[in-house]
């Protein structure tokens, strides 16, 4: 009898061999919810208005430093604000001292132009050439 009982009692707990992948879907659902409402939250930019134009996209090779001016005057490399006195200095810094790192510069279309100007000037004369406007494109 006692040969029977341990019988029946293996057969029972006999090795799953399934997988169960519901918790394995669940996650997998929750990070594609929290991943599809965090993207349009990780845009970069400070916000410009940007003036319109019919010229075309330069390409892009590698990741480019960008430069905004808001409508205050204000200066931010990327993000991060800045004063006029410590722009070339912190895009030095950026860019490991390479004077060949391409810079897009980004002008509230309602600042004034000489302050741009002034600012591509300074950029020029620390020995950046890969230097360029952005513009919306005219639709």
């Amino acid at each position: 009898m006692a040969f029977l009982f341990s019988k029946s009692r293996s057969r029972s707990r006999s090795l799953m061999s399934e997988i169960n992948v519901t918790p394995f879907v669940d996650v997998m659902l929750v990070l594609l919810i929290v991943f599809m409402v965090s993207a349009p939250m990780l845009t970069v930019g400070v916000p410009v208005n940007l003036p319109n134009s019919d010229a075309d996209s330069l390409p892009d090779d590698k990741e480019p430093l960008t430069l905004s001016i808001n409508s205050l005057g204000e200066i931010f490399i990327q993000d991060t604000k800045i004063g006029f006195n410590e722009l070339i200095p912190k895009l030095l810094a950026v860019s490991k001292n390479r004077t060949d790192t391409r810079i897009y510069v980004r002008g509230d279309k309602n600042i004034n132009y000489g302050r741009v100007m002034e600012i591509m000037g300074k950029l020029s004369g620390s020995g950046f050439s890969k230097v360029a406007l952005l513009s919306e494109i005219k639709r």
